[in-house]
């Protein structure tokens, strides 16, 4: 079966910065989108960042010019780096997979990040 498993979260002061990895297995990992997705307290879960096959990356409005996205396919693993932090970024981040041509999808089961004022 497919595993993803987040790491990286933890507390930090806003402004402050974190990275993020979500590390794949039993996958054809090249042929995957991958995404962030957050769900912040009493919120719906939300997208963050995409990054197709191809290394073709989508934000959020509310993370553009502060988080970047990135893929290292010989590691299998999709990362989320996370600068000027705001309190309203405070959520548990998902990591998810899509398979290329396919419906299939999988997600990790999260790792917390928490923003302090």
């Amino acid at each position: 079966q497919v595993q993803l498993v987040e790491s990286g979260g933890g507390l930090v002061q806003s402004g402050g910065s974190l990275r993020l990895s979500c590390v794949a297995s039993r996958i054809i990992f090249r042929a995957t989108s991958m995404g962030w997705y957050r769900q912040g307290p009493g919120k719906q879960r939300e997208l963050v960042a995409t990054i197709t096959s191809g290394g073709s990356t989508n934000y959020a409005d509310s993370v553009k010019g502060r988080f970047t996205i990135s893929r290292d396919n010989s590691k299998n693993t999709v990362y989320l780096q996370m600068n000027s932090l705001k309190p309203e970024d405070t959520a548990v981040y998902y990591c998810n997979t899509k398979i290329d041509y396919t419906s299939k999808e999988y997600w990790g089961q999260g790792t917390q990040v928490t923003v302090s004022s």
